[in-house]
């Protein structure tokens, strides 16, 4: 039987992998692969909550519905971000871009 705690240890496990993702990546991309993943393990947390503590109540999934619709509009902006990166620095690394530089 699959209880609230599996949820949990899987919802830590992807944040683990999501902030080890953010904080050794070079890459854009890959930078906002790790973010996504991170809101997706809140938005596990959010629903194994919502099943614990009211099973007939939905608050938590729509929670977990406004952080999926938060995650599409962050992709957006940071793809569009990303194009301009490349654009103007031909580089998809952020360690290579240094805007403080005149």
């Amino acid at each position: 039987m699959i209880t609230v705690y599996h949820y949990l240890i899987l919802s830590a496990l992807l944040f683990v992998i999501g902030i080890y993702g953010v904080l050794t990546r070079r890459n854009a991309i890959g930078i906002l692969m790790s973010i996504e993943l991170m809101l997706n393990s809140v938005n596990i947390n959010l629903v194994a909550f919502s099943q614990l503590f009211e099973p007939l109540n939905l608050s938590g999934q729509m929670f977990a519905l406004f952080i999926i619709t938060l995650a599409a509009t962050e992709a957006a902006i940071g793809f569009a971000l990303i194009f301009v990166l490349v654009r103007n620095f031909g580089t998809l690394y952020i360690d290579k871009v240094n805007l403080l530089k005149g």
